[in-house]
């Protein structure tokens, strides 16, 4: 049987396959931890939980508009408004099946054969694959590990060739939860008004902040740069609703509509019950999303502390998100290992600790650790690591 050449030329997940590895391994009794989840471990909060039943004990259960329900856009207008200072009308929000879902449309939308999407490295490994299946080529730029692997405006403008569509920014950062200041915003913005570049915003992760800095989105830092940015966003990541599949994007008003057009003739609508729980996500009580996000900081100190400590392994401290991106070279050199995947195989192998390879982000020295787990798993597995890490010196 044919396959269609744009699917053969997808790289494989190493997400997937150190996830099925893993769960071989659980089949076979092992007492596995996984240190790879994009995902909060909390269960959704109980009032959205509340919402969607609710939704469904009133008959809210069929087929919405495209692009999402009126109450939901109208409850995203207000969060960019009173989050991020932006000013949208409700024709410029679309709703989609996840922000991932976003993304892809949006790509699809925007890109013509040949066309080309810069994308700093680390990158989150979808973005590559989605700017293939649209036909564009990505452009890869390497962030500099001592600058916490954050692109610079000379970089972007390196990198900007005739067929240059558009220009994607992830902060913070999956996988390094790097963040961008708003003095680095203008300075990337103001090469993307130079050289008239759409901007991809992705702010998944705007919410899960650990420092005294806030999100800065980069359409919020002036009115031009609004107009050339597509802002990325959903619940998932702030709300605990991964498997609810809830994302959205704003911007300009063709380019959402087209994305909904789109969508009216793949997915048809983002499923009727999780937008009803998104609205309630967005409008009621965020004590929860405080409560997580301080159980995140708990988390991601303890591990940063003993990662610090381990011989051969290096990180930075991430300002966001759920992840620590740790410079294994010298560690997996010291145990005779080839590369940073060689030795997180080994490492699940012998001492049954998953984490997902750098080179899946683009970074082969490197890997991610997830601490979206709970405490006790986190210090068994930092024992665990420890371990490894002397017993192969």
């Amino acid at each position: 049987m044919k396959l269609s050449r744009r699917v053969q030329s997808l790289t494989p997940s190493k997400t997937i396959e150190i996830t099925a590895t893993a769960k071989e391994l659980k089949k076979q009794g092992h007492d596995v931890i996984v240190l790879g989840a994009g995902e909060p471990d909390f269960n959704t909060p109980d009032h959205i939980l509340e919402a969607a039943d609710k939704a469904m004990r009133e008959g809210l259960t069929k087929y919405t508009p495209a692009g999402g329900i009126a109450e939901l856009k109208e409850a995203i207008v207000a969060k960019f408004k009173n989050d991020n200072g932006l000013h949208y009308e409700t024709d410029q929000i679309v709703v989609t099946v996840g922000a991932k879902h976003a993304l892809y449309n949006l790509f699809q939308v925007i890109l013509d054969e040949g066309d080309e999407v810069i994308i700093p490295a680390p990158y989150w490994v979808s973005y590559i694959e989605q700017v293939k299946l649209a036909g564009g080529v990505p452009v890869i730029i390497e962030g500099l590990e001592e600058n916490q692997f954050k692109v610079t405006p000379d970089q972007v403008k390196e990198a900007v060739t005739d067929k240059t569509v558009a220009f994607l920014i992830n902060s913070p950062s999956n996988p390094t939860g790097s963040m961008y200041s708003r003095e680095e915003l203008e300075a990337l913005g103001q090469v993307c008004l130079d050289k008239e570049l759409l901007i991809i915003s992705d702010e998944i992760y705007e919410d899960l902040i650990y420092g005294d800095e806030t999100s800065v989105s980069i359409a919020s830092l002036s009115p031009e740069l609004k107009e050339r940015t597509i802002v990325i966003n959903g619940v998932s990541k702030t709300y605990s609703m991964t498997g609810w599949r809830i994302g959205y994007a704003a911007g300009d008003s063709r380019i959402i509509k087209g994305m909904s057009s789109l969508s009216s003739h793949s997915t048809s609508n983002p499923t009727s019950i999780a937008q009803y729980a998104a609205l309630e996500a967005l409008t009621g009580d965020q004590e929860p999303v405080r409560n997580m996000l301080a159980a995140f900081r708990q988390r991601r100190d303890y591990v940063l502390g003993r990662l610090q400590q381990m011989a051969g392994v290096k990180c930075a401290t991430p300002e966001g998100a759920f992840y620590v991106f740790a410079n294994v070279k010298e560690a997996a050199a010291r145990g005779g290992f080839e590369n940073a995947d060689a030795w997180v195989k080994a490492l699940l192998k012998e001492e049954k600790v998953a984490m997902v390879p750098g080179s899946a982000f683009g970074f082969p020295d490197h890997v991610r650790i997830s601490y979206a787990t709970s405490m006790d798993q986190l210090k068994e597995a930092m024992d665990r690591m420890e371990r490894f890490t002397q017993t192969r010196s």
